[in-house]
C-alpha cells in the first residue's frame, strides 16, 4: 500500500515505495502559524518525547520470522490496526509477502533473514493479535481483486452497527481501489473508494460496496480516495482522504475529508464530502489542506484527536520529504489547518531505504501517548523485489511511541 503502499507492479516492489519517495517518519505536532491559541479546548500541541517502541518492533520480527508456515505474513506495508469486539487487534496490510523466511545468513553471507525469490507476494493481508501476541494470518488476499488489472489495498477500519441502532456489530473496512497504468502512473491509477462488511467475531468478507467512483475524474492527479485515517466524534465518523498530487513523489497532495454517521460506513447514500464551504452528499471533495507547494500531504497520512485538538501527521513537502515527516493541527476536520512545523526523522535501517505511510494506532495508545508506525522500503525500483528478499527486515513496519503535550 501506500503511502500508500504501493503497486508492486510487474516489479515486485513494495506498495511502500509510491511513497518511498517522499517519505517519512513522523511527528511533531505543529505551532500555529501566528502564535494564536484556539477555544473550545483546542490548543496547538507539541511532543514532550519519543522513543522506539521495542515491544511491537520485536514482536513483528519474530512472526515475520517464524519460519513454521508457509502461508503467513513475512512482510507488508500500508499498515492499519482495529480493534475487535473480543479484544483481538486485527492488522491490516497492502501489498504483503508470505512464503517462508530462511536464515541467517543469507546466501551472500550477510547477516540477514532472508525469503526465496520464488514467495508469494499478493495485494492485501490481514494478521490477528491477541494480547500483545500475533498468532496467525487470515486466508490471503483477504479482499480480492476486482476485475483484471485492479487491486484493492484496505486502510482503515471500523466496528459499528450493521445499520444505525442495530445491535449487531460487523467490522467495515475501507478500500482502496487501483488500476494498472503506464508512466508516470507505475504504482497504479486511483480508481474508486470502496467499503467491505466483515462479519464479527469469524471475520468473513460479506459484501464489498462502492462508495465513491473517480474513473469519471479525467485528470487522475484530481481523483480523491478516501480511508487513510479514521477519527471518531461524537455520532460521527470523520474519514480523510487524498489525491495523487503527483503521481510518482506526491511532495504536496491535497487532503479531503467526508464524514459518516454511525453504522453508516457501508451506505454510499450516507456519506458527506466538505466541499470547500459545507457538507454535502454526492459533492465534488474540496481540499482542506494542501497549496501543492509548501503545504501538503502524501496520500497516505494520519490524524488523531487530542481533547479538542486535530492533529495530521504526514511526510513532508518538496525534498525533504525523503527523510522528513511533519505535522499540521487544527480545531476541526474541515481546517483551517496550520503548520508545517517541527519534523521528525525516524530510525532506518542501512542501505537506499526509504520510509513512509505514518499511521496511528488508537487502540495502542491513551490519554497523551500515540503509537505510531511508519513503513520502510528499498527506495530504488531496480532491483527492489531482489533487496526486499534479501533482507526481510526491510519490507515491514516500525514503531514509535509519542508523549504529545500541549505547547506554550
Amino acid at each position: 500500500m501506500p503511502e500508500i503502499g504501493s503497486a508492486r507492479q510487474r516489479t515486485g516492489v513494495g506498495a511502500g515505495l509510491l511513497l518511498a519517495l517522499v517519505l517519512t517518519a513522523v511527528l511533531l505536532i505543529a505551532l500555529p502559524d501566528d502564535g494564536r491559541q484556539e477555544s473550545d479546548g483546542c490548543v496547538p500541541h507539541t511532543v514532550a518525547a519519543w522513543s522506539a517502541d521495542n515491544r511491537l518492533n520485536t514482536e513483528f520480527t519474530r512472526y515475520g520470522d517464524d519460519a513454521a508456515r508457509t502461508d503467513d505474513w513475512t512482510g507488508g506495508d500500508g499498515t492499519h490496526s482495529v480493534r475487535l469486539p473480543d479484544g483481538r487487534l486485527l492488522w491490516l496490510f497492502s501489498d504483503t509477502y508470505l512464503g517462508q523466511v530462511h536464515g541467517p545468513p543469507n546466501p551472500v553471507g550477510e547477516s540477514y533473514a532472508w525469503r526465496d525469490g520464488s514467495a508469494p507476494l499478493v495485494r492485501n493481508s490481514a494478521v490477528v493479535m491477541r494480547d500483545g501476541r500475533l498468532e496467525s494470518t487470515l486466508p490471503a488476499p483477504l479482499f480480492p481483486d476486482p476485475g483484471p488489472g485492479q487491486w484493492r489495498w484496505p486502510v482503515g477500519a471500523r466496528v459499528e452497527p450493521r445499520s444505525p441502532g442495530s445491535s449487531e456489530q460487523v467490522l467495515r473496512v475501507l478500500l482502496w481501489v487501483r488500476t494498472a497504468g503506464a508512466a508516470p502512473w507505475v504504482y497504479g491509477v486511483p480508481t474508486a473508494t470502496e467499503v467491505a462488511t466483515l462479519s464479527l467475531p469469524d471475520l468473513r468478507v460479506e459484501s464489498v460496496v462502492e462508495v465513491l467512483d473517480q474513473r469519471t475524474v479525467r485528470d487522475p492527479s484530481r481523483r480523491v480516495l478516501f480511508g487513510t485515517t479514521l477519527v471518531d466524534e461524537g455520532d460521527w465518523t470523520y474519514v480523510f482522504g487524498g489525491d495523487d498530487g503527483q503521481a510518482a513523489s506526491r511532495p504536496a497532495s491535497h487532503a479531503y475529508v467526508a464524514r459518516i454517521p454511525e453504522g453508516g460506513l457501508g451506505d454510499p447514500a450516507a456519506w458527506e464530502y466538505w466541499d470547500g464551504s459545507a457538507w454535502a452528499a454526492r459533492a465534488r471533495p474540496g481540499a482542506v489542506l494542501g497549496d501543492g507547494r509548501r503545504t501538503g500531504v502524501g496520500s497516505a497520512f494520519s490524524v488523531v484527536r487530542q481533547g479538542g485538538t486535530y492533529v495530521l501527521f504526514t511526510m513532508a513537502a518538496g525534498a525533504r520529504g525523503l527523510t522528513t515527516v511533519t505535522s499540521y493541527w487544527a480545531c476541526s476536520p474541515t481546517g483551517p489547518w496550520h503548520g508545517p512545523a517541527k519534523d521528525f526523522t525516524p530510525a532506518l535501517p542501512p542501505g537506499q531505504v526509504a520510509a513512509y505511510n505514518p499511521q496511528a494506532h488508537p487502540e495502542l495508545s491513551d490519554g497523551g501517548r500515540v503509537v505510531l508506525s511508519y513503513d520502510v522500503n528499498w527506495l530504488e525500483l531496480t532491483g527492489a523485489a531482489a533487496q526486499l528478499n534479501r533482507n526481510v527486515s526491510l519490507y515491514r513496519p516500525r514503531f514509535v511511541t509519542l508523549r504529545l503535550k500541549p505547547a506554550g
